[in-house]
């Protein structure tokens, strides 16, 4: 079932060419034409950048809020009483015209992107032979694709990979079976909760999916060393069909097996029984190379390794495939058999640099060790030296750590790394006094300083207090990049904790030790631990691997009632926020007042609902502007009718999530 979708112009149909085709530089923008958004991170490299300038520093200041519409508009409620979430991260696509979004109850709409008015939406999900819906999780967004006469939104809702045409929202009975593929099948392992929040990528005809397998483990729940496993496959755009599968964990005789030693307690080898190793994040790509990047994360048991001896591949890595076939072309692993949830926990941002004079097809990728890691995109080649450097042992039973980790010696790390007495506020003598008290509870120390056991004897030790913390660093959220500079925007926050590990106590566990809760630092009369800033924004040029600057992201604590007087500079808010990169600004929001795990913040919240306007040159803050709650998904950009718009979804702790539409009026 093909059917015609019409155009705006052959300007619209040549822009959207050239966005998912190419990774050069961007194209000038004509005053009154339509510039898109036709990927979830802008374009198959995962920029964040679009050319518009619209929005510039003479038009800036008469920004404002032109529509509101919620994660779930009324229109698509379907009998659903819900109020809806709290928080979105969902990124709308804009082509034609049309925003493409993932709801808050899952499904798929188009919206207006004059009026935020919803065009179509798809309906509930019906599993073959069921008589009610199957349940479905919003996601972080969808991908669109055209061959010129057809044009399809691809999207996961639960575990169905559905594809939707773009003008109507239809199903393509020929797509899979009856419209959509169970992404179930295929699965080394049962996987009845199967799903993805993330969005697919579409390179050269090749859907790329990955999987969302919860590593998490704790006392209150079994844990199994046995776990599903994370691959990531590819499927035909027009068809559905199944092309290939990457397996994150080798199986017998891969590339990468025998980095899976045999289990100690047994004498099976443990690459037979481990499992996660997910893609949490969307993949970017290369289509004139047919190459796509995949970020992975860890394998079971975030926090305790014993039962999976070796280094692990593909764990924490980031590997590079050919998109046709899957075939591994290079990879990189960042942490050796992981034990600290130090997953890559975002796309790889594509981009063309100069170094030296040499030209380089490049990728970098940020982590939630603070480091930027650079490589050629082509050979896999660091563009400078990534170094093994010795790091402490583990002290658990049964744990038998790397001896040494990867340390980039460029570009420098962009947030605080591991644990030392200079890194304690020290506002006030008083204030350091107390954070140095405090300090004493944990086990601390450089970066990789391994999991520790909980003592719950008076003056044991609660832990490892570790920085950056499981949550960053880099998140989600990732980085943007300016392909007309090769500068690189990083937002990173305030992202210590403690990782504290007892013995597993389920009795349908089957691995010795687990985490035994998610716990921030306290520090000092309710402030940080640390000294700020919490939040911030970092440019660094990756022609020269050098740090431009590094702006505080708002004002962070500095009205707590022990600083007060101080009149301190802005501390920057710790909440996760993605950048925009335009020709004019990077754009950045604070984040939303939902703690990490769902934990409040042990200083009041970590974001703020601020949107601003940085200069690209100098990080100077052109102008901020109040949205009803914080940015929680990633802020885009467009133009329709010569108008540009920048929406982004926003959400807080008493308010629904809602997508927020800026413009000059």
């Amino acid at each position: 079932m093909r059917e015609p979708v019409p155009h705006r112009g052959s300007i619209v149909v040549a822009l959207v060419t050239l966005a998912l085709a190419t990774i050069g530089l961007p194209p000038q923008v004509a005053a009154g034409q339509e510039v898109e958004w036709p990927a979830y991170a802008a374009d198959a490299a995962a920029t964040k950048y679009s050319p518009l300038d619209q929005i510039n520093r003479d038009t800036i200041a008469d920004v404002e809020i032109v529509w509101r519409q919620p994660v779930i508009p009324d229109v698509t409620r379907q009998g659903n009483l819900t109020r809806g979430p709290l928080l979105s991260q969902n990124t709308p696509l804009m082509v034609g015209g049309l925003l493409y979004v993932s709801t808050g109850l899952g499904s798929v709409a188009a919206l207006d992107a004059t009026t935020g008015e919803v065009v179509w939406n798809d309906g509930p999900l019906l599993e073959p032979g069921a008589d009610a819906p199957l349940r479905t999780r919003q996601t972080r967004g969808v991908a669109y694709w055209t061959d010129g006469e057809d044009a399809r939104v691809i999207a996961t809702r639960g575990p169905m990979l559905v594809a939707l045409n773009a003008k109507t929202g239809a199903r393509y009975p020929d797509f899979g079976e009856v419209g959509e593929v169970d992404l179930r099948l295929g699965l080394m392992r049962d996987f009845p909760d199967y799903y993805w929040n993330s969005a697919p990528l579409v390179i050269n005809d090749v859907i790329i999916v990955g999987s969302f397998v919860l590593d998490y483990t704790t006392n209150q729940q079994p844990a199994t060393k046995e776990s599903a496993r994370g691959d990531v496959r590819g499927y035909d755009v027009r068809t559905g069909e199944h092309l290939w599968t990457f397996h994150t964990i080798p199986r017998e005789g891969e590339f990468g097996v025998e980095t899976w030693g045999i289990d100690p307690q047994g004498d099976r080898a443990s690459w037979e029984y481990s499992g996660n190793t997910n893609m949490w994040a969307a993949p970017s790509g290369d289509p004139e190379l047919g190459y796509v990047y995949l970020p992975l994360s860890t394998p079971t048991n975030d926090y305790y390794g014993g039962h999976r001896p070796g280094d692990n591949l593909f764990a924490e890595s980031l590997v590079c495939v050919d998109a046709a076939t899957g075939e591994r072309i290079w990879h990189f692993q960042a942490v050796h058999h992981g034990v600290w949830d130090y997953d890559f926990p975002a796309s790889a941002n594509l981009v063309d640099i100069t170094v030296d004079g040499r030209e380089i097809k490049a990728v970098a990728i940020v982590s939630k060790q603070a480091f930027i890691y650079v490589f050629d995109r082509v050979t896999g080649e660091p563009v400078w030296p990534i170094e093994e450097r010795p790091v402490p042992p583990s002290p658990v039973p049964g744990e038998r750590l790397a001896a040494t980790q990867p340390f980039p010696t460029k570009p420098p790390p962009f947030d605080l790394q591991g644990v030392s007495l200079d890194d304690l506020i020290d506002y006030t003598p008083e204030l350091r006094q107390e954070a140095i008290a405090l300090l004493d509870q944990w086990v601390w120390g450089p970066m990789f300083t391994p999991p520790s056991i909980l003592d719950p004897r008076p003056g044991g030790t609660k832990g490892t207090l570790i920085s950056p913390g499981t949550a960053g660093g880099a998140s989600w959220t990732g980085a943007g990049v300016d392909p007309e500079t090769g500068v690189l925007y990083v937002p990173s926050f305030y992202g210590q904790n403690v990782l504290g590990i007892t013995r597993s106590e389920h009795p349908r566990s089957n691995v010795r030790f687990v985490r035994e809760r998610f716990t921030y630092p306290p520090g000092p009369q309710g402030l940080p631990l640390f000294k700020p800033p919490y939040g911030r924004l970092s440019a660094f040029d990756l022609n020269t691997g050098e740090l431009l600057w590094m702006k505080p992201n708002g004002e962070g604590p500095r009205d707590h009632p022990a600083i007060r007087h101080l009149d301190l500079p802005w501390l920057g808010q710790s909440g996760r926020a993605s950048v925009l990169v335009t020709k004019s600004f990077i754009f950045l929001g604070e984040g939303t007042n939902t703690g990490v795990a769902g934990q409040p913040h042990p200083w009041g919240g970590i974001g703020g609902k601020m949107f601003r306007a940085y200069d690209k040159q100098t990080g100077e803050v052109v102008r901020e502007i109040e949205l009803p709650g914080g940015t929680t998904g990633a802020p885009m950009t467009y133009m329709v009718d010569g108008t540009q718009y920048i929406v982004v979804a926003v959400g807080w702790e008493d308010m629904p999530a809602e997508w927020v539409a800026l413009a000059i009026p």
